[in-house]
This record gives structure tokens, sequence and C-alpha cells, in this order.
């Protein structure tokens, strides 16, 4: 079988991935010299706390055990099994981390209620003030700007893969093939599109203007090295009101008697921190989904989520190296773990894992393997 792959970001590479470890000639294709979409403007969080119980927990727990299998022969990814840890402050925050730790799918992800002293233990660097903390021991993270790299630099080692950077697909031509804009045609026995936040264009011609796919914004921030090590990655309570997993009555009542401060109620932020393999920290992130998007990146989210930070760590922040803005696709009905769909016969759309896309995309890929018959 030829398999045609759409795409270079993480999703994409994922299925290049799967089709050739099963055996299949690939033709990877990406309109850009490599990608720079979200798959890049991330976390790097394999994260498996916050999902929802159901098909989107499974899925990010099979795509936990695929980037452990995959970190284990390729050391350049930067897998590690690191957990996460949300302090909480207060009877509230520490209520709604109960009810989190008495879900029935509690063992599944690795919750576990620590006392500040269990948590100093498993990560020294916090040593602000909190209540309790919630652990998830399943959460885990890789190096973003540099994994779809080397999962590429694995997959060319093979004469059954090709990759064509720099050209962009302008048009479907019959079934199975599709057309660049070097006016050259690429025909396999599959075309699978994942085009990330490209929705317009041709995906639109494809699959129509009611894709029920929707842009969203970040901003994010990363800094010089800590000069310590982050043993897990972070979190604050203000991902309880992002996540679906962390959904109850504790929930709504410190929604309802503690709201988020301003800056992070307009921005819609929540805190999530990893720290990269040079030391330094990845932070974020804000949210923003009505269109048109600001062409600017904004101060007001990087003084909240700095104050945040070392409300935690006890301690300054490192100086900040870079700011950066991102897009990212996602389901409207924001339920769906991504949007799979046949645009032609012989092509498939998939798109719009939202902020799941580097959690999920071995399972995301393996699934669209599995259906296709690869």
């Amino acid at each position: 079988m030829r398999v045609i792959v759409v795409g270079a970001g993480v999703v994409g590479t994922m299925h290049a991935w799967h089709a050739m470890n099963r055996g299949h000639e690939v033709v990877q294709i990406e309109r850009e010299t490599e990608a720079r979409g979200a798959s890049l403007r991330n976390f790097g969080q394999i994260w498996v706390s916050g999902r929802a119980g159901g098909e989107e927990l499974d899925t990010a727990l099979r795509a936990r055990e695929l980037w452990e299998e995959i970190g284990a022969r390729l050391p350049a990814l930067g897998f590690r099994p690191n957990g996460s840890l949300t302090p909480v402050r207060g009877d509230l925050e520490v209520a709604v981390a109960e009810a989190a730790v008495a879900r029935p799918d509690a063992a599944a992800r690795g919750y576990k209620l620590l006392t500040p002293a269990e948590a100093r233990a498993v990560n020294p660097a916090l040593r602000g003030e909190f209540d309790a903390a919630l652990y998830c021991e399943r959460d885990a993270a890789v190096e973003p700007r540099t994994a779809q790299l080397a999962l590429r630099a694995e997959l060319s080692k093979s004469p059954r893969y090709t990759f064509l950077p720099g050209r962009e697909v302008r048009d479907v031509v019959g079934e199975h093939a599709v057309r660049d804009d070097h006016g050259d045609t690429h025909t396999g026995d599959a075309v699978v599109l994942c085009t990330g936040a490209w929705l317009g264009g041709l995906v639109r011609e494809l699959a129509g203007p009611d894709l029920p796919v929707r842009r969203v914004r970040l901003q994010m921030m990363q800094t010089a090295p800590l000069g310590e090590a982050l043993t897990t990655s972070v979190a604050d309570a203000d991902s309880f009101r992002y996540y679906p997993a962390y959904a109850s009555a504790a929930l709504d009542e410190l929604n309802a008697r503690r709201p988020q401060p301003a800056t992070a109620a307009d921005h819609r932020m929540q805190l999530l921190m990893v720290q990269r393999a040079d030391g330094g920290l990845t932070i974020g992130d804000t949210h923003e989904y009505e269109h048109p998007f600001a062409f600017d990146t904004v101060e007001e989210p990087y003084e909240h989520l700095t104050g945040v930070v070392e409300s935690l760590l006890g301690r300054p922040l490192p100086a900040i190296r870079r700011r950066w803005a991102g897009v990212y696709a996602q389901c409207t009905d924001t339920t769906r773990v991504v949007h799979r769909q046949r645009v032609r016969e012989g092509v498939w759309l998939v798109t719009g894992p939202g902020g799941r896309g580097m959690t999920c995309s071995p399972a995301i890929a393996e699934t669209t393997a599995n259906e296709l018959g690869w």
C-alpha cells in the first residue's frame, strides 16, 4: 500500500509513522520547509489528567502507551514519564481535587491527593505555599520543537519514506491522488489530509462550509534555564475550570464563590508549566475563540502567569527568552476527540483535536490506520 500524508505536524507525522510501521510506502507532503504550527507551539505534554472520562480518556491513555513505546525506541523525542502536580489553596480548591480523586477512573489516571510535604518530596522546586496537590502519575512530556524532527529522522532511514517539503497541495485529482503547487501529482491507495489549523482553501472546498471545526488562538512563553529540576509538570487550580475531568458540584461551588481573577477570566487562562531539556520553562496559556484573532501578543496574561508561577515556586521566575502565539484546530463539539471525514473516495481529512493534539496524536493515527485497514 502507498499512503499519501499531507501535513508534517505531529498528527500527520504520526499517521506516517503508523503507515510505515505497518510496512507501507509513505509520501509526506508539507507546505512549509518545516512544520511551524501548533505542533511546535505547545507544552509537549502527554496530558492524561484532565481528560473527559470515556473515549477521550481511553484515547489519551492509549496514546500515552504509544508515546512511551516510541520514546524507548527514539531517545531524541525526550519522552519522560514525569507526572504532574496541581497545587491547591483553600477549602474550595481542595474539594475539587478530592472530587477528582473520588472519580471511578481515578486509578487509571494515577490520581493521588498529596500533602504539601509529599508534593515537595515529588517536586522540591515547589517552595511556595499551598494546602495540598493533586498528583497525576500518568502524565508525561516530550520536546515539542524537536519531536517531529526525531520521528522523521527515523522514518527517513527507510527507502519506503519520502518527505516533500515546500509543497502546498492545491487539488484532489480523481481518486486517491493530490496535486501540489509544483504541478506534481501524488497517487496512493489512501490520502490523509492532516492540515492542522489550515481550514480554508482546499479543505473548505473538500469538506464544505459547515466543517464542524474552529480555530483557537493561544499565547505562551519560555524562560531561561531555571537552574534546578522541575521534576513534574505543574498546573494551577484554574485548570480545574478548563478540563472536563474536574466537572463536579465542588467545581460549581468554586466558580460561584471564588471566580477567576479578571485577567485570567478575560483571556480564559490556566497555568500549565513544563521544563524543557535545556532547563527552561514553557508556561501558558490563553484561549481566544472570537474571529478575527488579534495579530499581537498582550502583556497582561504574561504578567498574570508570572505571578502565579512565582507564588508556586517561591522564587523569582528566570528571564523570559521567548513569547509566541499559536493557532490550533478544535472540534466545535469539544467532547469529540477529532474530526475524521472521508472527503473524496480514498481521501480522508483528520483535524480538530484541539489542545489534545500532542497528547493524543499517536492514538488518533492508530485509529485512522485501523479504520482504513492499513
